[in-house]
């Protein structure tokens, strides 16, 4: 099969309607990370994904629709402060859970009788879910395990000759995936943290939760139980007050004769411009949304020069680097 990288246009977008209608896969933008469309209505298409992908069979996807669409027709049971929230972060980074009316292929949400909700702000997204008019079941579109990708090219390696179409929408500016919040209880619960964090959602709401995942329970999320966003490199991952450690292990590594690559924000790279040059440093910003937008891409450039990528924790773990030490945790080994 060949792959093709298309940018977004009539042509294109009529390629890419006739691929979904045939029960196919097409990669496409968002705001966030690529992402990986099927059908999802149609069962062996969404089973596709997780074939294509690798995915374990028990981790649910993400339904994405155009603005326009009535989720209605798939969802029933939205409460008052949903619709609040909607009003005030859609279309954008946030996925919102809700019971199923079970005219979604169950494939998607692997048995549950909850289906995630997302409504992109890309206006690649945008176009490709509105012309093609379905409802499009979603995970990021990068091999399973491996970092989420934020540029076509990203998807491209991963997927050349897997899947027929890849759209072309340029950077992903968000950089990590949607917030994921239940919204089937009396408030509404963080499944997953992302760019819309849990005080904006409160502010809103009145009050969010967290989820706690218990022993052996079936994740209603992506991203909740497996290890994630990982590059084909050796990595590790060091507390901001251990900084002088990493810059050790960074020493030792590169006098073993290893390439190792310091990944930090820019506060760190101050501190250890001393001792590590600049061509050295995967620097990821200054503050949360510059650190999520460059997270994913720092990793996948890391990876094609790196022997060991060393991470290093921003200081401040609050808001939207909550997310962001959610995916460093999971891509970096904890």
């Amino acid at each position: 099969m060949e792959t093709k990288i298309r940018k977004i246009d009539g042509d294109s977008l009529s390629v890419a309607k006739k691929i979904i209608d045939d029960g196919g896969l097409v990669a496409f933008p968002t705001e966030t990370v690529y992402g990986l469309g099927a059908n999802a209505f149609d069962g062996e298409a969404v089973k596709n994904i997780y074939a294509v992908k690798g995915r374990p069979q028990d981790n649910p996807l993400i339904v994405h629709v155009h603005k326009d669409y009535d989720i209605g027709q798939i969802v029933y049971g939205i409460p008052a402060y949903a619709e609040a929230l909607a009003k005030k972060y859609l279309p954008g980074p946030l996925t919102m859970v809700f019971k199923s009316k079970g005219s979604i292929s169950p494939v998607v949400s692997c048995g549950l009788d909850t289906v995630g909700i997302r409504v992109p702000s890309h206006e690649g997204a945008q176009r490709f879910l509105k012309y093609v008019d379905l409802p499009i079941a979603a995970p990021s579109a990068n091999i399973s395990k491996h970092v989420s990708p934020v540029t076509a090219e990203h998807v491209y390696a991963d997927f050349s000759g897997k899947i027929p179409l890849i759209l072309d929408g340029g950077k992903c500016m968000g950089g990590i995936e949607s917030t994921v919040l239940d919204c089937t209880g009396e408030v509404p619960c963080v499944l997953r943290s992302g760019l819309v964090t849990r005080e904006m959602i409160a502010e809103v709401a009145g009050y969010c939760s967290v989820f706690v995942p218990k022993e052996g329970e079936k994740v209603r999320s992506p991203g909740m139980k497996y290890k994630h966003y990982s590059p084909n490199c050796r990595t590790m991952l060091f507390d901001h007050d251990r900084i002088d450690e990493a810059v050790s292990e960074y020493e030792k590594q590169r006098a073993e004769g290893l390439r190792a690559y310091i990944m930090c924000d820019g506060k760190s790279a101050r501190c250890v411009a001393a001792d590590v040059p600049a061509e050295h440093i995967l620097l990821l910003g200054e503050d949360g949304e510059e650190i999520a937008a460059n997270l994913y891409y720092r990793l996948r450039e890391g990876e094609k020069k790196a022997d060991i990528i060393i991470a290093v924790a921003p200081e401040d773990k609050s808001g939207v680097m909550v997310g962001v030490m959610n995916r460093l945790t999971k891509a970096c080994g904890g």
